[in-house]
């Protein structure tokens, strides 16, 4: 899954691509990279971030989607906390909504995506981006994130989701310390378990800084590190940045991965 933030204020790469011919320029470039997904986000989510009305956040994505899904064949994803954002988008050619509230911000997101048969993601947030990291807790991360989403699959399925739709991300970055994202990487077979499939967003996040000691620009080796783990734990989507990269490291695990059960 390609990152395309048409945002001016994402951590990573608030601004480059707020126009819309630099936002299809940039979709097309991850897609000729190997992406099978292009997540089009218009509100930042970055810890302390502060939200914006939805008329906004459909002007900045709307063109974009709708230019993508009337010139290539890509699965689009909208990445929105917001019903109204997300059945703009899905009108506008999008297949998936990419829900970093799991649905809690406006509980009307799920029955929208039913209505379209879109996919949906699920992620584990605590608090909400202002506040997110200032001060996360826990009594066991990993038990915590799994029974959080499994309470969501639940709900979603009663307001008329497929489960066949579904997918949940545990929300690395999104109110966890650098413990609890490391936790949640080790324990990703307890989320797979849940029988949907696991998408992890790590690429470039400020806990590869916080290890390393690298600025945003320079997490791509960390990021690849993180990728390579995930899919080795069980990951099924990658939402990335550095596509290119990332698909040639996510091919040497997935092989990996396949000789592995091979010994087992």
């Amino acid at each position: 899954m390609g990152i395309l933030n048409v945002t001016p204020d994402s951590f990573s790469d608030g601004g480059d691509f707020e126009q819309l011919d630099a936002a299809l320029q940039h979709a097309n470039q991850m897609l000729e990279e190997g992406a099978h997904i292009i997540d089009v986000g218009g509100e930042s989510t970055r810890p302390g971030s502060e939200s914006v009305d939805q008329d906004t956040e459909i002007s900045r994505v709307v063109p974009v989607i709708s230019r993508l899904a009337k010139t290539t064949d890509a699965l689009i994803s909208i990445d929105t906390m917001k019903s109204g954002v997300a059945e703009a988008a899905l009108e506008a050619g999008a297949h998936i909504v990419n829900d970093v509230s799991a649905g809690t911000y406006d509980p009307e997101i799920a029955t929208v995506a039913a209505r379209y048969k879109a996919g949906l993601v699920l992620m584990h947030m605590q608090g909400v981006p202002r506040d997110m990291q200032e001060q996360p807790a826990y009594a066991d991360v990993v038990a915590d994130v799994r029974a959080y989403l499994e309470r969501r699959i639940e709900e979603v399925l009663i307001a008329g989701v497929e489960r066949e739709a579904l997918c949940i991300d545990p929300g690395i970055g999104f109110g966890k310390s650098v413990d609890h994202n490391l936790d949640l990487l080790v324990g990703l077979p307890a989320l797979a378990d849940l029988e949907v499939p696991v998408l992890v967003g790590l690429s470039r996040k400020s806990f590869i800084g916080k290890i390393t000691g690298a600025g945003v620009e320079q997490r791509i080796a960390g990021s690849l590190a993180g990728l390579v783990y995930s899919i080795l734990r069980g990951a099924h989507i990658l939402r990335v940045h550095d596509v290119k990269e990332s698909c040639e490291a996510a091919i040497i695990a997935d092989i990996v991965g396949k000789k592995e059960l091979l010994f087992e």
